[in-house]
């Protein structure tokens, strides 16, 4: 008869824990990148009551694990210029003041008195910010915290490439009616805009000589109204290609180099290339057809300086910094981590979690990479708790709860009656 006891209060201690994790998960309800836990039972040793072990009566019930379930939540749009979700599989990477490693799925993130990218925890936020080679951010180094630009103003670049994609017209007399010319903003080391003039004039069948010219004035000269600093000849073929100047080894691409010293601002020399061809596609940007002489399109990669605007993380997590001028630049990169068993994580409060001693190393990586799913900006991921199910799960539990209480006064009841039998 004391084994109904004993029971009993194993299935009371269970349901307790139950009522528990289902109080914790309805106090979550609202809580970003919240996970719901489940709770499991198992049933304890059985004892044995008859012969051979013919029949047996169990010991009772005992929770076996409670594991949070790490599946999508959906996401709420919030406009916040660094909030992020993460869609698919991954873990944002902090790292605490301690300097210990911490994941989560939480991406409220905001900046500190340093500018660095941290959680309303005060966690900072690993990632990228190393500029490499190409202009973009290097993902290839070590993460760290992610510093944000603020207040800065962006240095002027001075422009070392333009490029003219352009038509001469192939029917033009070889006189001064073929004369065309066209005007070409540059930008100098101190970010004033410099302007150059091209212009072109037909010699004779398929040949056109060119000139690039200043103003004097940009030079600081009152001697002359302009000042050459490019001149040549272009010719082409029967079909309107262009045909010369060639490439010259091992270069592959037709340029014109471009010359400008002593200019008057007190800005560095200037030496610029002008390409005839497409520098990705190696393909010829001048024509000489019967069309009108016209140009169709003129870039250069020259940049002035400009104030930061702000500063926001875009799909995939890049941190991207917009200036006065339009200009968006990318100045970060978020990373993210992948876990093979992240029921095993162990929560440690703000949202974040550590790795316990079942779970695996993580890998960290760029977003959508390696399995790992993508960063959408200015969006939070919701809580996966489904208030539905819950309430379901706390009326089975009290239920359970009521009923092994049941068991207890009635084993009281027949250990009274018992007693009362003896006397």
């Amino acid at each position: 008869m004391a084994y109904g006891f004993d029971i009993a209060l194993s299935a009371l201690n269970a349901t307790t824990n139950a009522i528990n994790v289902t109080a914790n998960n309805l106090a979550n309800l609202n809580t970003t990148g919240f996970k719901a836990s489940q709770i499991s039972f198992q049933d304890l040793f059985a004892q044995s009551l008859g012969v051979a072990n013919q029949t047996q009566s169990g010991f009772g019930v005992a929770t076996a694990q409670v594991t949070q379930e790490f599946q999508q939540g959906s996401l709420q749009s919030t406009g916040g210029a660094f909030d992020a979700a993460i869609q698919g599989d991954g873990f944002f990477v902090l790292q605490d003041p301690n300097g210990n490693q911490l994941l989560t799925r939480d991406g409220s993130f905001a900046t500190d008195a340093n500018g660095n990218l941290t959680t309303a925890g005060g966690q900072f936020v690993q990632g990228w910010t190393q500029i490499g080679s190409t202009g973009t951010v290097d993902t290839n180094g070590p993460i760290g915290n992610i510093q944000i630009p603020t207040g800065s103003l962006r240095a002027p670049v001075a422009t070392q490439n333009f490029d003219l994609n352009m038509n001469l017209n192939s029917s033009a007399n070889a006189d001064s009616t073929s004369n065309f010319s066209t005007p070409m903003q540059v930008t100098d080391s101190l970010g004033d805009s410099q302007t150059l003039t091209v212009s072109f004039s037909k010699t004779g069948s398929n040949t056109w000589s060119y000139a690039v010219t200043i103003p004097a004035s940009a030079l600081g000269s009152t001697s002359a109204t302009t000042n050459p600093v490019a001149s040549g000849t272009l010719t082409f073929d029967s079909s309107g290609n262009l045909t010369s100047p060639i490439p010259t080894p091992p270069s592959t691409l037709n340029q014109i180099p471009i010359s400008i010293t002593g200019l008057a601002d007190g800005a560095a020399d200037l030496s610029i290339n002008w390409n005839l061809s497409d520098p990705i596609t190696g393909v010829s940007q001048m024509t000489q057809i019967d069309e009108p002489s016209a140009v169709s399109t003129s870039t250069q990669d020259g940049v002035a300086a400009a104030e930061l605007v702000k500063v926001g993380i875009g799909t995939g997590g890049e941190l991207v910094a917009q200036y006065s001028d339009g200009e968006q630049r990318e100045v970060g990169q978020i990373a993210l981590a992948t876990v093979r068993n992240p029921e095993s994580l162990s929560s440690v409060g703000d949202n974040n979690y550590q790795l316990s001693a079942n779970t695996a190393a993580p890998v960290i990586g760029t977003p959508s990479t390696g399995g790992r799913g993508t960063i959408i900006g200015g969006e939070l991921e919701s809580s996966t708790v489904d208030i539905a199910t819950e309430f379901t799960n706390l009326i089975v539990y009290q239920r359970s709860y009521e009923a092994n209480a049941k068991v207890v006064t009635s084993e009281d009841q027949l250990s009274q009656d018992t007693i009362a039998i003896k006397q």
